[in-house]
């Protein structure tokens, strides 16, 4: 039955704790979503990402590989324009101070903001670069974190990527961000909490369940890639791994490759069926507190956002999102993308 003959229903996400109403009067056949936006723009004039501009960015964190000058792959690099502050005494974090203008708690900005850039050459994307080479970005997020680490002041950190103006990426040279954190944010922490609330009552984590046939888009030797059963956006996709795992920066090499192909294929497949939407790609992992080697209710996750729909009154006033394309029929239109070549 395609979505357009089903009646509207709410289902709840066992991940998020939250509601999602599936409409799809709201929308046309899920096959005919196509993101009208241009994501194209590969104009690299005074691009400070591209090769031989290196010295007009932030400086340096480190770069793959280590002892390449003109030709290397990656590099990581402070931000120019960060959200937080790594040159804030971290110790002023130790004792909040109650605002005096609405008696709420202000801490300073202290934290981490970095910048990955994917790739030498401006015109590739993410979805350009082979399985190693894209194993090879995850594996600089992986150094990124654990360098982070280091730093006791530091709870939470949030790797994510941008792709395309509208979702909200300032640079159209391929990159992604890393920002660190001296709290946990509220949607970690309701995450966290929603996980643990799940596997109180069935002792089972709740990650590792979502795995319907009718939601699964495709599987590598290490993990799977899915529309979640109460999917918040259209077209939404899950990358999770197949052990349970709770802290992404415990990935080894081989997963890391094994991953990239499967990232590859799922940005290929949702480019070539949407028309290059603009996206988001986040990483949820588990806080860094966490001193368990494994949480049994943590397990770590990709989730990609194309931005394909406008949040509205609605969403912001109740949390509730509304969602046009049932999540099997989602899954059924990605697993169906052939990819050429």
């Amino acid at each position: 039955m395609g979505s357009e003959n089903r009646r509207p229903e709410m289902r709840k996400d066992n991940v998020n704790n939250r509601w999602v109403i599936f409409s799809p009067a709201r929308s046309r056949r899920p096959s005919d979503f196509k993101s009208k936006s241009n994501n194209n723009n590969n104009n690299q004039l005074e691009c400070p990402f591209c090769l031989g501009h290196e010295h007009e960015c932030a400086p340096e964190i480190f770069r793959f590989p280590p002892d390449s000058t003109s030709d290397w792959r990656i590099r990581v690099i402070q931000n120019l324009y960060p959200a937080l502050s790594r040159d804030i005494d971290p110790s002023s974090l130790q004792n909040p101070n109650p605002s005096p203008i609405s008696g709420g708690v202000a801490l300073s900005g202290f934290g981490f903001h970095d910048v990955v850039i994917e790739s030498p050459v401006h015109s590739v994307h993410l979805s350009d670069l082979d399985p190693v080479d894209v194993g090879v970005v995850l594996l600089a997020y992986k150094k990124r974190i654990q360098q982070l680490l280091s730093h006791d002041s530091i709870k939470y950190v949030q790797v994510f990527k941008n792709h395309g103006a509208s979702a909200g990426a300032s640079m159209s040279h391929s990159h992604s961000q890393i920002m660190a954190l001296p709290v946990v944010p509220p949607s970690a922490s309701v995450r966290l909490d929603c996980m643990k609330a799940y596997f109180d009552q069935t002792r089972k984590c709740s990650i590792c369940e979502a795995r319907s046939d009718d939601l699964i888009i495709d599987k590598s030797t290490h993990f799977i890639s899915i529309v979640p059963f109460a999917a918040t956006f259209p077209f939404e996709i899950w990358i999770i791994p197949l052990d349970h795992s709770s802290h992404f920066h415990k990935i080894d090499n081989q997963k890391a490759t094994d991953l990239g192909g499967l990232l590859k294929l799922m940005l290929r497949k949702l480019c070539l069926q949407l028309n290059n939407p603009p996206f988001n790609l986040m990483i949820h992992t588990c806080p860094l507190e966490d001193t368990l080697p494994e949480l049994p209710y943590g397990h770590w996750f990709i989730q990609i956002v194309p931005q394909l729909t406008v949040m509205g009154g609605f969403e912001m006033g109740t949390g509730c999102y509304i969602n046009p394309v049932f999540p099997e029929d989602a899954a059924k239109i990605v697993r169906e993308v052939r990819i050429s070549g």
